[in-house]
C-alpha cells in the first residue's frame, strides 16, 4: 500500500470515529469541516434531515471577490467569519464542531476561531 493511499486510510478512519459521537440535530447542528490543500469548506448540516443549512468555501464568490489564496490560515478565517454569519442569519447559535479527521490546528483551528468570532458557540 502507498503512502499517500495509507494516510487517507487513517484520516477516514479518525472521521469515523468522531462522526460516531457528533450529530448534528435541527436544535444544534453540526458545522462539518473539509480541508484539502488548495481550499477549504465549511457547511452546517442537520443530519437528522439530512440537509445542508449553510455553506462556506475558498470557492464562494464572496471569497473570490478578495483576491485571496484558498489555502492559508488567512483564507480559513475568512471562510469561518462567512459561515458564521450566514448561520447567526439562519437563527443558529450553537453548533457542533466537526472537525473531519484533521487535527485541530493551523487552518482548522482558524476556522474555528474566526466562526466563534462571528458569534456561533461550540
Amino acid at each position: 500500500m502507498n503512502k499517500h493511499k495509507a494516510k487517507q486510510m487513517r484520516l477516514a478512519r479518525r472521521h469515523r470515529a468522531i462522526r460516531g459521537s457528533i450529530t448534528g440535530t435541527p436544535e444544534k447542528p453540526r458545522l462539518c469541516v473539509k480541508r484539502t490543500n488548495a481550499n477549504i469548506y465549511a457547511m452546517i448540516i442537520d443530519d437528522i434531515k439530512g440537509h445542508t443549512l449553510c455553506s462556506a468555501s475558498t470557492l464562494d464568490p464572496a471569497f473570490k471577490e478578495t483576491g485571496k489564496v484558498g489555502s492559508n490560515k488567512d483564507a480559513a478565517a475568512f471562510v469561518g467569519e462567512l459561515v458564521g454569519k450566514r448561520a447567526i442569519e439562519l437563527g443558529i447559535t450553537t453548533v457542533a464542531f466537526d472537525r473531519g479527521g484533521h487535527l485541530y490546528h493551523g487552518r482548522v483551528a482558524a476556522l474555528a476561531d474566526a466562526a466563534r468570532g462571528a458569534g456561533l458557540v461550540f
